[in-house]
């Protein structure tokens, strides 16, 4: 069986898992579980269109023309101190006041 067999099978049985939810929601009516269990099916289809596109050799969603392991640089140089103007550092408070 090869991996687009796999995907078909895969396609298939969420189909047929989505059309059980569609189902039981008529049955039992729209309540806050069953729309989580539709939610998540929602999700699992989302997630293999995910797979077979990156199996596919497709482009990945995220921002054109950068990868996401591209490495940023960050230089050394100090940040202007105009930047912290009115900040406090967490945990020590403010410069003008005292510890309690």
């Amino acid at each position: 069986m090869s991996v687009q067999d796999d995907l078909t099978a895969v396609e298939r049985s969420l189909d047929a898992l989505v059309q059980a939810v569609g189902k039981l929601e008529t049955r039992i009516g729209g309540g806050l579980d069953v729309r989580r269990v539709r939610s998540d099916t929602d999700h699992l289809r989302e997630s293999l269109a995910l797979l077979k596109q990156g199996l596919a050799g497709g482009a990945p969603p995220g921002r054109p023309g950068r990868a996401e392991d591209e490495m940023v640089p960050i230089p050394d140089t100090p940040y202007n101190a105009a930047l912290w103007t009115d900040a406090e550092d967490e945990g020590l408070g403010a410069k003008d006041r005292h510890a309690p």
